[in-house]
């Protein structure tokens, strides 16, 4: 069993870690590749291309231009420790020791624009290429023609080392999309986690993010490795609701009013 997860826009190097642990990501050429397009590209047409403010456009121009093929612990931090949007939030991966991390490695997997992939130990640099970017490469219009199949026939190789092979999906439907269904032919779960509001279970954006990274971190320190162990997920009020899942689709609700945004 393997998830997915997405990455983060918001980022943490500053903060040290202790654990020596950490892998290259398997995509750096490819990376790199990419890198070398946002390089040609100034701060007004970042700013358009990722729709973002001028202050942001020109800081990942400048990132552009220190990012190097060679990831070290010097100019890189290992992806699960660096992510730190509303899913690393709720997964704590800080807290994880040694063993965790460890199995974490073979267990999860983090999707990115950049990156193509990432196993939680792999050393990013900072960055900003969401997966949705229509950012055209040679005759690729966009990232996910850029990496093809590349992500599919990774996982599907991984699931295949696997006693069961289960994909479930933690990660945003902009992300999961670069999964080619076509060929991949292993099963997929999809993870949904509503909140009650108004009368009826509803899927709130920052509460969703949150649990889907505490989901991660259940599967990580319990050392999961069969999907309907899933089902015991517990955290935060969430409870498996057999009634709105299906097979394809395990919903987890949570009955109380969710707390104000």
């Amino acid at each position: 069993m393997i998830a997915v997860l997405s990455p983060a826009k918001t980022l943490d190097f500053d903060t040290k870690y202790k654990h020596a642990l950490h892998s290259q990501p398997e995509q750096a050429e490819k990376a790199s590749a990419l890198i070398k397009k946002l390089k040609t590209l100034s701060a007004k047409k970042v700013a358009a291309l990722m729709d973002l403010s001028a202050d942001l456009a020109h800081l990942n121009v400048e990132r552009y231009k220190l990012w190097m093929t060679d990831a070290t612990e010097e100019n890189s931090k290992p992806a699960i420790l660096a992510f730190k949007g509303d899913v690393y939030v709720g997964m704590e991966a800080d807290a994880f020791t040694q063993k965790d991390l460890a199995f974490a490695q073979e267990h999860l997997l983090i999707l990115s624009g950049l990156y193509g992939y990432l196993r939680p130990m792999d050393l990013i640099q900072p960055y900003r290429l969401e997966m949705g970017t229509s950012l055209a490469i040679g005759r690729k219009k966009n990232l996910y023609q850029y990496w093809g199949n590349t992500v599919s026939d990774y996982l599907s190789a991984q699931l295949a080392k696997q006693a069961e092979k289960t994909l479930i999906n933690l990660a945003s439907e902009e992300y999961f999309k670069v999964i080619n269904k076509k060929v991949f032919d292993h099963k997929i779960i999809q993870v949904e986690f509503k909140d009650m509001k108004n009368g009826k279970y509803q899927m709130i954006g920052f509460f969703a993010k949150k649990a889907r990274g505490r989901m991660a971190s259940f599967i990580v320190q319990h050392k999961l490795e069969k999907a309907d162990d899933l089902r015991a997920f517990n955290h935060d009020g969430y409870a498996f609701n057999n009634t709105l899942s299906s097979d394809a689709t395990w919903v987890f609700t949570r009955d109380q009013p969710a707390p104000l945004l």
